[in-house]
């Protein structure tokens, strides 16, 4: 990457589906009903234009506010208003949203998150607001059984009627290590693979990448190639709490665009960040499952991995995006983003895999920024509107991803998924072969496969991709 092109890429298959929404006239401009709010008839809006709009009502409406969602069928705002006033419900409708009057209120669902991180802060359980449902969403996956899903199971109902729903997920919360450009390193326990976010600019000027923040615990030195020099150092790294890393590379001459590569040499222009907005369409590349969308379905969720390095404790995350845009072991760090050229997340973790799906999880990048003090390429570090350049269409197979991964690297991957310390098995990765290396912890689980973090035929990885996921959490690194 060094005095070259730095652009997010990844070496995998993209998602038809998703590549066919990426097309060269998606970004075409929606002014079909711009105008029509001050008349009380609810605006057709892009989904960053909602994200605005439900900013300034958050502001408007006050307590009365009580969340909001994209409804992206009809292209619309749909805001929550609680004990509002005829008035308050007019100034919504004006401003151009759909007004739904509900029960909760922002403060009572915070409440019941608070209760639920006091009582029932368990490995393997997550929760978010979900303003669809104006309730809690409380997801147990395969591992919280027995007297643990007693404990879950009693928080909720304790919440009362209406204020939150329960359901089980069939993966297992894990990080994914892996996605947009592949990135290495080396330590003590083996090798550990993430994946390059977004190219950034560091407040002291130098060029630099945001990926997660459980990748840069788990190494300090990165290299765009297996066993490669280090390219990039990490600066600044949050994980738990957070999930955030800020890594400089380590040549001030790195060329390094603010860019995602969707495949066959087409680029998305990111151009600002973006925050999330439940309903919204988003896209994720990642290095060992290539290009897919799915939608937004959760914000300021909180997730309990079970901990790397205490087989008995949790690494909680909050306030991340949740979302049922598939990933695998490989993924983590990787970049979400919308098709208008907004930097929305990075991959943190999640469970299940993209043949049978299932719930993911990302660091939202504006807090990214705004907490390291990076800039993105036009110096974009809030939410708004977002001009971006058109996305090309991307088709499957042919992208490129760090250190020349070129042909078709599928989701089952080839290379190495060893799971780290800390209740974590093959089965994490079920189509990998060989062993994904979860990164920070111990290296005393199940490991899964023979295979030692080399994938493809070549030092640059080419032909099949990889899966060396670095990820000692359950996920992908």
């Amino acid at each position: 990457m060094p005095k070259r092109k730095a652009a997010i890429a990844v070496g995998g298959v993209a998602a038809l589906g998703a590549a066919a929404l990426l097309l060269p006239n998606a970004n075409a401009s929606q002014d079909k009903n711009q105008a029509q709010g001050a008349a009380g008839t609810a605006r057709t809006l892009k989904a960053t234009q909602a994200s605005d709009l439900a900013a300034q009502l958050q502001k408007i409406l006050g307590k009365a506010f009580a969340g909001s969602y994209y409804d992206s069928g009809k292209q619309q705002l749909v805001v929550n208003v609680v004990n509002g006033d005829s008035n308050t419900i007019v100034q919504a409708k004006k401003a151009g949203a759909v007004v739904r009057q509900v029960q909760n209120s922002t403060s009572d669902l915070k409440a019941a998150a608070a209760t639920l991180k006091t009582k029932a802060t368990i490995p393997g359980t997550s929760w978010s607001v979900d303003p669809r449902t104006d309730k809690v969403l409380v997801t147990a996956d395969s591992t919280v059984t027995g007297a643990k899903w007693n404990r879950l199971q009693s928080t909720v109902q304790s919440l009362g009627s209406g204020m939150a729903t329960l359901k089980k997920s069939g993966g297992t919360f894990k990080t994914f290590v892996s996605g947009g450009d592949a990135i290495f390193s080396q330590t003590q326990q083996g090798g550990v693979r993430c994946s390059l976010g977004f190219n950034v600019t560091a407040s002291d000027g130098s060029p630099a990448f945001l990926t997660a923040g459980h990748c840069g615990v788990a190494a300090k030195d990165w290299s765009d190639s297996q066993n490669g020099q280090p390219i990039a150092t990490v600066d600044q790294a949050k994980f738990p709490g957070n999930d955030f890393s800020l890594v400089k590379y380590t040549d001030p001459n790195t060329q390094a665009p603010s860019e995602v590569n969707t495949g066959n040499g087409q680029t998305v222009q990111i151009t600002q960040a973006a925050d999330a907005t439940v309903g919204e369409t988003v896209f994720r590349m990642g290095s060992t499952t290539g290009l897919h969308d799915g939608q937004v379905t959760g914000l300021d969720a909180t997730v309990n991995f079970q901990s790397e390095t205490n087989p008995g404790g949790v690494d909680t995350v909050n306030g991340l995006i949740q979302t049922n845009v598939c990933a695998e072991p490989g993924d983590s760090g990787g970049s979400l983003f919308t098709q208008d050229g907004g930097a929305v997340g990075l991959t943190s973790g999640g469970s299940g895999d993209c043949t049978n799906g299932g719930e993911t999880f990302f660091q939202p990048v504006t807090a990214a920024l705004q907490a390291t003090g990076a800039t993105l390429g036009n110096g974009g570090n809030g939410a708004g509107d977002q001009s971006g350049s058109a996305a090309p269409s991307a088709s499957a197979g042919d992208q490129s991803g760090a250190g020349d991964q070129s042909g078709s690297a599928a989701p089952s991957a080839s290379a190495g998924d060893q799971s780290g310390a800390g209740d974590q098995s093959g089965s994490a990765d079920p189509s990998a072969s060989a062993g994904d290396q979860s990164g920070a912890g111990a290296g005393s689980g199940d490991q899964s496969g023979s295979g030692s973090d080399q994938s493809g035929s070549g030092s640059d990885q080419s032909g099949s991709g990889s899966a060396n996921d670095g990820s000692s959490l359950t996920g992908t690194r």
